[in-house]
């Protein structure tokens, strides 16, 4: 198999315009046209991984946290980046990265994260934000249903549960061509009236260039007359973090003692117990102390999150529990549902999830 049809399995699986943009997800090392023998998913692309790459002759690792986050000015094998780089340049293994990407997903990293808690999800902690884009384009009476079909076919026109959204107006367009046009109503140098139908549509930013050929296959005027918008309007289903609630309230101690179990803790660090029952959840894969005033403005009693420095366990207000639970834990099932969602679009080819243990956090 190649490697250029897998990319589009995890592209499908994690858009890469989901990521954020201080990211570097995609394919970080290799070749799309290179054949691929075998995937090894893993949570961290170390050096120990590639061996286990290797040994298991899998030349494609897909790992959730990017290897090469920042640029390298050189590699010399100095550290450990650079030691897995050449290591895996060496011997011919591509790595793909998924982050953020799988991060602002609705069903990935954060789904996860509370279906392991029994966290029924609400909605998104922190909606993306100048991810919606909008199309308005115009097309002539008898062209009309077959242009927006085609860019509902394409991608745009879903806004939350609903599909196939779109605002249309009928209009007057003119126009008259030169010399070198070649019009499909009228004549060169012809003044020609035309009745239209103003079509607008909004779409997910990544769509764009599938959108714009299913426009300009599917529309009959040689010149095809449209304008691109960027919204502020906040996207309701993608961005960081979730928000929900247990089925049953629990008390502090029996909450902390449900997520150190399902999330494997080696230790919580928590802010003061405020002695009331826990049932909104707020949770952020990985570090999330930024999303803490939002967890609080959402009202929850609960926010799971890692990384939190000293002083931002303050930052609690005494307004809700905080509650560091590790990075690697909060990440934990991540490579579990990768492996499972390329083994239900890839069957019959070997995908592995690694043995390696890549969290560099111990606890004594």
């Amino acid at each position: 198999m190649k490697l250029t049809d897998i990319l589009s399995v995890l592209e499908e699986m994690a858009p890469l315009g989901y990521a954020e943009d201080f990211d570097n997800v995609g394919l970080l090392v290799g070749n799309k046209n290179q054949d691929i023998s075998g995937v090894l998913v893993t949570h961290d692309a170390l050096e120990e991984v590639i061996d286990e790459a290797i040994a298991k002759k899998c030349n494609l690792i897909v790992c959730f946290h990017p290897i090469l986050f920042s640029g390298l000015k050189k590699i010399t094998g100095a550290t450990y980046v650079e030691r897995a780089i050449v290591k895996a340049i060496q011997n011919n293994i591509a790595i793909y990265a998924v982050h953020t990407a799988l991060d602002n997903h609705p069903e990935g990293v954060n789904k996860l994260f509370c279906n392991a808690l029994g966290i029924k999800t609400g909605k998104i902690l922190i909606p993306k934000t100048n991810y919606i884009h909008k199309l308005i384009t115009y097309a002539p009476l008898e062209n009309a249903d077959t242009v927006r079909n085609a860019l509902f076919n394409a991608g745009a026109g879903a806004i939350g549960n609903y599909e196939n959204c779109s605002f249309n107006t009928k209009g007057l367009g003119t126009y008259m061509g030169n010399e070198h046009s070649n019009p499909v109503f009228g004549n060169q140098f012809e003044f020609v009236e035309s009745e239209e139908i103003k079509i607008e549509v909004t779409f997910e930013k990544h769509l764009e260039g599938k959108i714009l050929n299913a426009l300009f296959k599917n529309h009959i005027y040689e010149e095809v007359a449209y304008e691109l918008y960027q919204l502020e309007n906040k996207h309701q289903n993608i961005g960081l973090g979730m928000i929900g609630e247990l089925d049953t309230p629990l008390s502090e101690n029996d909450f902390l003692q449900l997520v150190k179990e399902k999330m494997q803790c080696g230790g919580i660090r928590h802010s003061t117990f405020l002695n009331k029952p826990i049932k909104k959840v707020a949770v952020l894969g990985g570090s999330g102390s930024f999303a803490i005033p939002q967890a609080i403005r959402e009202g929850a009693d609960a926010f799971l999150t890692a990384d939190l420095k000293y002083h931002q366990f303050y930052e609690a207000e005494n307004q809700l529990l905080l509650a560091d639970i590790g990075h690697f834990e909060s990440e934990r099932f991540t490579k579990n549902y990768i492996v499972d969602y390329l083994k239900e679009k890839i069957t019959n080819f070997a995908i592995i999830l690694s043995e390696v243990n890549t969290n560099p956090v111990k606890y004594f």
